[in-house]
């Protein structure tokens, strides 16, 4: 598995990069002789990064401030929770043991500690589980969180906790030993946590806790230099990454100049001029544009505010998901933050308003409790969701929002890149797919994320198009799999064209199959007026192809004849019609494809129908091309065949 890994790398490597990879392994194995702990790492006396944000905390509401307190009570009593996992309850008296850095809550195992951190196999080793669950636990988002109570009450609870924390992970992660340090993006998020959580909690900790804080930050700055994201891993890591360097170079009084042109590069990089995010995700735009945000609110605070283009490309993402419907997803999402209270209902939503909040412009109102707009502030007005279409031309995707029959409706037609850079790690194959919301909730559903490093034929699974709401051949994705974060074969994806408003149409093909079956799908809506109508055809040699819709989990549908009718809550919500051929609808199995999955967050994973139609596709205007038709007195969608609309 190590061998086929690294060819599919390979593949998608420039002659630049694996020159660089050559010189990083160099570098990797000199490395491992530095080894003198944390007697051989120089630290400095640290300065505030974010001395405005005591003030603002202390100016926080009521409801932000339960949420503070409820979120520091359960850290307090030893209770941590992430990533659809619940980590075994920790005595208060003792809330950080030494093996509580290492501990995998899923398998109950423990990964090494001493080990030289290359030397630890976390890619292709399936005997201690998922490394994403060490690592969560190694961000230590928590300790803001308690630095933050801290300040609000004085109590002396969080402050011990905050020491004894601190104190625990720097005797049980020693330099560069263990899994802790062996990924840039996890050094630079636990720089971040400290840093605020020493801003935060102001002389509340303590010498001995800021000096190893300082030899933390010290080393991780070493670390994040030597061993930076490049080349096709240049994505949310590296934005990670240069945040951490330069928030670290702040803390240290530098003016950390290399990291911030870097940074301001990557801004303009990651978050397109649309708004959407390169990756394909909007939880990862969320993620980069979050990191974003922190670093410019540093550097205004040290008086250097970053160059109007950054707080361009920001407003624009707070824009952006201000047209999709509220938790909306595709791609990946691992639950990435910067700043958390922990489990958190709308994370797109908090960024856009915490941008707008900085801005000082209007955007999305945020949650009664959100926890970034006590330091960002809040919008300056709030502003409504938009109606009707808008097409984002970079980031390859249309939004649609408006009555129907008296519902509110939103849909989303994908019709983008598979993902960002040439491994694409974090996109889906999942090219004119199509989501549905109704009154707000999810109908039509993207399937989710489920699991990475753990997550095996199941990772595929919900990253492979016929588990998303598109059309596939022969059970085959569009984009070749090659591993858990790589595509040997990447579909390209047009839009044809977008037809205005009141009765507006969107026409779009890819030619993911062009190759292999000699097709290419093209994929029409348009506005109708009881639903949507959608034709599916291909373009060159007709196939005997699946077309999927996906339901969210709490969706029934009913079929009668061609007719599927989909109810929520008892309550009938919309039907679709199909041409008189197989209509399968399952949900679940203990194999990918017997049946519907659906991942609402990353770890968990549920059952749900997934409606599959069964017949001959062939070009425009061929009987067999597939629609959708709204039922009367409800919005709805219907499929039938016919000639594609104009």
């Amino acid at each position: 598995m190590k061998l086929g890994w690294y060819l599919n790398r390979l593949r998608n490597m420039e002659p630049a990069e694996i020159i660089h990879r050559l010189v990083e392994q160099q570098r990797k194995i000199v490395s491992k002789y530095r080894d003198g702990g944390w007697q051989a790492v120089s630290a400095r006396a640290l300065n505030p990064v974010f001395p405005q944000w005591r003030e603002a905390l202390l100016k926080a509401t009521p409801a932000q401030k339960g949420a503070i307190e409820r979120a520091a009570q359960a850290a307090l009593q030893g209770r941590f929770s992430a990533l659809g996992a619940n980590w075994p309850a920790r005595d208060p008296e003792h809330l950080f043991p030494a093996e509580f850095w290492r501990l995998d809550p899923v398998t109950g195992t423990l990964w090494p500690a001493e080990t030289y951190t290359f030397a630890i196999d976390f890619r292709h080793s399936a005997t201690r589980g998922d490394i994403k669950y060490v690592w969560e636990a190694n961000r230590l988002q928590y300790l803001p969180v308690l630095a933050a109570y801290l300040a609000l009450t004085g109590d002396g609870r969080a402050q011990r906790a905050i020491k004894v924390a601190i104190a625990s992970w720097h005797s049980a992660n020693p330099p560069f030993r263990g899994v802790s340090w062996a990924s840039g993006i996890e050094v630079a998020l636990r720089a971040i946590s400290l840093i605020v959580t020493l801003d935060l909690a102001g002389d509340g900790i303590g010498e001995e806790s800021r000096d190893q804080v300082a030899q933390i930050l010290a080393a991780s700055a070493y670390w994040l230099k030597r061993f930076p994201s490049a080349y096709s891993s240049a994505n949310n890591h590296l934005v990670a990454e240069l945040a951490g360097e330069y928030l670290i170079g702040l803390a240290f009084g530098e003016k950390a100049a290399g990291p911030r042109k870097a940074l301001l590069e990557e801004a303009c990089k990651q978050i397109l001029p649309d708004g959407l995010g390169a990756e394909q995700s909007p939880t990862y735009g969320a993620f980069s544009a979050e990191m974003i945000l922190l670093c410019a609110a540093a550097a205004k605070a040290s008086d250097a505010p970053f160059p109007a283009d950054v707080a361009t490309r920001l407003a624009a993402f707070a824009d952006a998901v201000n047209w999709l419907p509220k938790n909306a997803s595709y791609g990946d999402d691992d639950e990435g933050r910067a700043l958390t209270l922990g489990n958190e209902d709308n994370y797109i939503g908090s960024t856009a308003a915490a941008i707008c909040g900085f801005l000082g412009r209007p955007g999305p109102v945020p949650d009664a409790d959100d926890f970034r707009s006590i330091f960002f502030g809040a919008p300056a007005r709030f502003l409504p969701k938009p109606t009707g279409l808008k097409t984002f031309a970079h980031g390859g995707l249309s939004v649609w929002r408006g009555a129907i029959n008296g519902r509110q409706v939103e849909i989303m037609f994908d019709h983008g890149p598979l993902g960002y850079l040439s491994i694409a790690a974090h996109g889906h194959a999942d090219a004119l797919s199509l989501t549905l919301f109704v009154d707000g909730e999810p109908v039509l559903a993207d399937p989710g994320t489920w699991a990475y490093g753990s997550g095996g034929v199941w990772r595929d699974w919900f990253r492979s198009t016929p588990a998303h709401n598109t059309l596939n051949i022969s059970g085959k994705s569009q984009s070749i799999i090659s591993g858990k974060f790589n595509w040997s074969h990447k579909a390209t994806a047009t839009l044809v064209r977008a037809g205005p408003e009141p009765h507006w149409s969107l026409c779009a093909r890819h030619d993911g199959y062009e190759e292999r079956f000699g097709a290419v799908h093209q994929r029409s809506l348009s506005h109708s007026p009881n639903g949507i109508l959608v034709t599916d055809q291909l373009l060159g040699k007709g196939q005997e192809a699946e077309v999927v819709f996906q339901l969210a989990a709490g969706i029934q549908a009913r079929l009668d004849g061609n007719i599927v009718t989909l109810v929520r809550h008892a309550e009938p919500l919309l039907t679709i019609r199909f041409p008189d051929h197989a209509i399968d609808i399952r949900a679940g199995g203990d194999e990918p494809g017997q049946g519907g999955w659906v991942s609402p967050r990353f770890g968990e994973r549920q059952p749900a129908p997934r409606i599959a139609w069964r017949g001959t596709v062939t070009e425009a205007g061929s009987s067999f091309d597939i629609s959708l038709i709204a039922p009367q007195a409800r919005s709805g969608l219907k499929y039938h065949a016919g000639q594609a609309p104009d």
